[in-house]
């Protein structure tokens, strides 16, 4: 199969499907991504356990960009 009859047969699916296809295809193209989404995941998740131990206190987006460092 070459890639315009992959492509004619990927456009008869469902939108859902298509969807699910591009993710898959754009996700093994770059597999470093899901690596930064990895870290980004841990970080995320130990500011999260901070603000739940009063470690930090959370900020509203609005003041932080409104400020001037």
């Amino acid at each position: 199969m070459n890639t315009d009859d992959l492509i004619q047969e990927i456009r008869s699916l469902p939108v859902e499907d298509r969807a699910r296809a591009a993710v898959r295809i754009l996700r093994s193209m770059n597999r470093t991504v899901s690596d930064v989404d990895q870290k980004w995941a841990v970080l995320a998740t130990n500011r999260l356990q901070d603000i739940q131990a009063g470690a930090v206190k959370p900020m509203a987006g609005d003041d932080i960009f409104g400020k001037s460092w």
